[in-house]
């Protein structure tokens, strides 16, 4: 089993440490553009195996993509965040430019592999990897629920002061401000978590899940990389030891929830083929006007991609 992660940031960093250490393949490829960076923390991460116990074997590659030739599982991280003065458009086309050259090169190497997309703006950037795969849409998601309802999960558990192993929950949406937690479907060891919590301080969790990352950016200075490495890590497991798992991903959708062409969030089945379903809940009227909502943010950032390629 081998898997690739692209861009050796620290989310990449992160999510390729996990894997190792959690001997989820037998080879793990990190590979980003600057010259050493990948080598040199691909070593670090492989000195730490006679202290953690683990044989995975990491090795790391400045910009050779046939070094990723045979990947099962590809993750994408690649990406510059937004600086001062930048648009959204010109995120989009700078970071969409930068997909689909590791998408195209990977795809080169690995044609048969399963991709995940980690890149910001997500929902759009996981669109731009799908239409430069040439895969099918079950191998090419993006990694953003896992994310957002383990802060959500993180957040109740403090506020209940129990273990957030105990914490079940769905989001559903886009990654961002305009995701769409669901309280109706979080439990705490099956109980449900209105049962346990006040309205005003589950409400108070939910905004706060929304803003999570950049809570993290304004505390830091930086976008987060702990939590985001750690949860496209447990997609790669979910894949790799076919567990199927379900999980909120970012998914693309062809008339579930009465939506079509776009990606978004919502919970599948992940197994060794990827995408193996795309569970529909029966949501009430709220949370369906939530999750349109939702969607038409989506749609208005995938159609500047759109724009783009036809201009």
């Amino acid at each position: 089993m081998k898997v690739t992660v692209v861009g050796a940031g620290n989310v990449g960093a992160t999510c390729a440490n996990v894997i190792a250490h959690n001997e989820l393949a037998n080879e793990v490829i990190l590979l980003d553009i600057k010259e050493g960076i990948a080598e040199g923390k691909s070593l670090d991460i492989w000195q730490t195996a006679p202290i953690n116990l683990y044989d995975t074997r990491v090795k790391g590659s400045t910009n050779d993509y046939a070094a990723t030739a045979g990947s099962d599982v590809v993750v994408i991280t690649s990406g510059l965040p937004r600086k001062p003065g930048m648009s959204r458009d010109d995120l989009i086309a700078t970071n969409a430019g930068i997909v689909k050259s590791v998408t195209e090169n990977i795809i080169k190497y690995s044609p048969n592999t399963i991709i995940i997309v980690v890149s910001n703006p997500l929902d759009v950037m996981t669109y731009c990897a799908y239409l430069n795969s040439g895969l099918d849409s079950k191998k090419v998601f993006g990694m953003a629920g896992i994310l957002d309802t383990a802060r959500y999960r993180a957040f109740l558990a403090e506020a209940l002061n129990c273990s957030p192993k105990d914490i079940q929950a769905i989001l559903m949406g886009g990654h961002g401000d305009t995701m769409v937690p669901l309280p109706r479907y979080t439990t705490v060891s099956g109980i449900p978590v209105t049962e346990l919590i006040a309205a005003d301080k589950l409400e108070a969790i939910v905004h706060r899940t929304k803003v999570g990352g950049g809570e993290l950016v304004n505390l830091m200075g930086t976008s987060a990389w702990y939590a985001p490495g750690a949860a496209a890590a447990q997609m790669v497991e979910a894949i790799v030891r076919d567990q199927k798992r379900i999980y909120p991903v970012c998914a693309w959708l062809q008339g579930e929830y009465g939506m079509k062409d776009i990606y978004l969030g919502v919970p599948v089945k992940l197994g060794k083929n990827g995408i193996e379903e795309i569970i529909e809940l029966q949501l009430n009227d709220a949370e369906k006007l939530l999750l349109t909502n939702s969607a038409t943010a989506v749609k208005e950032v995938m159609s500047v991609l759109d724009n783009m390629q036809t201009a």
